[in-house]
């Protein structure tokens, strides 16, 4: 029962004091952990975006501005709490907490660290006690982490609703259409990784990433993270997809009508789905906490948790870079890479994928099954941009319609 859950070991057994404290001390340390890294990520943008302006950004709150976040976060308990007058009270007030609690909810089954070197499978020794250093480990992690990225969809739509205007009702409908749009694209990709992984497991996922080349980013071909880095943007509402609150046009967005500390709530979302989602995409896809070489001296269990720290830092600071540099996309532009580029191409290499490992399973020559699948995806590739062509141009010689 406790594996089917995805208990803790310390779980396994009759439940004393030590155990208890354990589990009791990971909640609290995930909890703050998730508001620190946060406040850090805030920090840390604006700060590298003021970098790479020739800005000084914050400086002020605490040394190098560190507090600055914290100075802000204050700000927000204490300004006034709006309740528009048409608004739905409930739902309004219900919004926020359903964007921001499954951000926090996702850490619970991302392996912050462990040893799974030489074929371990993460298990570590605290205080005499065998554990994970991860909160639970479901054998449908992965699943769990997509149903809590597809219930934020409801918080910004609800948010919008329950505003009573116009112009939240807008920001939510486009939010929402464009996160189901890159839902699909995310599932495959995640799909080609299950495929080749065999689990649903966060920490086996890990556990079969044992050298460089068993990485899934290499694995799978590079393609599969390519097209989640992409959709992942696109879910979190990070620039260059960031139409969902594109000022110039919506005023704010889904959250217009709110303030104090529920609109912090939708900031704080906001920037923990950068830090978790860099996060799932070092597990799925480099290894997680499994390093490329050995530390010396450091044990094993630590080691893990240091290489999967500078990994997240790594895209924190690639999705710091993409936010400073590259424009916005058209809603146009934003529907046309959803639907026509990314669900095909993850559709495609997910089927190339599954025919190579059929074709190894079955002892096929692996050169023919290549090249026949090739074939196969160069025409499906060239029949859909023919498509899109025809379509294009149907439209152009028909004129808009409004």
């Amino acid at each position: 029962m406790n594996a089917l859950l995805g208990l803790d070991p310390l779980a396994i057994g009759d439940l004393i004091w030590a155990p208890l404290l354990i589990i009791l001390l990971k909640v609290v340390v995930i909890f703050a952990l998730g508001l620190l890294v946060t406040m850090f990520m805030v920090w840390f943008e604006r700060k590298a975006i003021a970098g790479m302006g020739n800005r000084i950004g914050p400086n002020k709150a605490g040394p190098w501005g560190l507090l600055q976040t914290l100075a802000d976060g204050i700000k927000l308990f204490f300004k006034e709490d709006l309740l528009p007058d048409r608004a739905d009270r409930f739902v309004f007030k219900l919004a926020p907490y359903l964007a921001f609690v499954p951000a926090f909810l996702v850490w619970s089954v991302i392996p912050l660290g462990g040893d799974f070197s030489d074929g371990k499978d993460g298990l570590v020794e605290w205080f005499g006690q065998t554990t994970r250093v991860q909160l639970a480990d479901p054998p449908v992690g992965i699943l769990l982490f997509m149903a809590l990225s597809s219930v934020a969809v409801y918080g910004i739509m609800l948010a919008g609703w329950s505003s009573g205007s116009k112009y939240p009702l807008l920001g939510s409908v486009r939010a929402s259409a464009q996160m189901v749009s890159y839902e699909a694209a995310l599932g495959l990709s995640i799909a080609t990784v299950l495929l080749l992984a065999g689990t649903l497991s966060t920490s086996g996922i890990v556990g079969n990433q044992g050298g460089f080349t068993d990485w899934h980013v290499v694995s799978t071909g590079v393609v599969p993270f390519i097209i989640f880095m992409l959709a992942a943007t696109a879910e979190m509402n990070r620039p260059p997809f960031d139409l969902v609150e594109a000022e110039q046009e919506l005023v704010g967005g889904f959250n217009t009508e709110y303030s104090s500390i529920r609109f912090g709530l939708f900031f704080l979302a906001e920037f923990m789905n950068t830090v978790t989602m860099s996060g799932i995409i070092v597990t799925l896809f480099f290894g997680g906490p499994q390093g490329l070489f050995d530390i010396p001296v450091i044990p094993g269990a630590i080691e893990g948790t240091i290489w999967f720290i500078a990994k997240v830092l790594v895209f924190l600071y690639v999705y710091v870079w993409m936010r400073a540099t590259l424009p916005r996309f058209r809603y146009d532009q934003l529907m046309d890479l959803g639907w026509k580029i990314l669900i095909p191409a993850s559709l495609g290499w997910f089927m190339l994928m599954a025919v190579l490992q059929l074709g190894r399973d079955e002892g096929w020559n692996r050169g023919v099954v290549g090249i026949i699948s090739g074939v196969v995806i160069a025409g499906c590739a060239g029949l859909m941009s023919a498509a899109v062509r025809t379509s294009r141009a149907n439209r152009e010689r028909e004129g808009a319609m409004f």
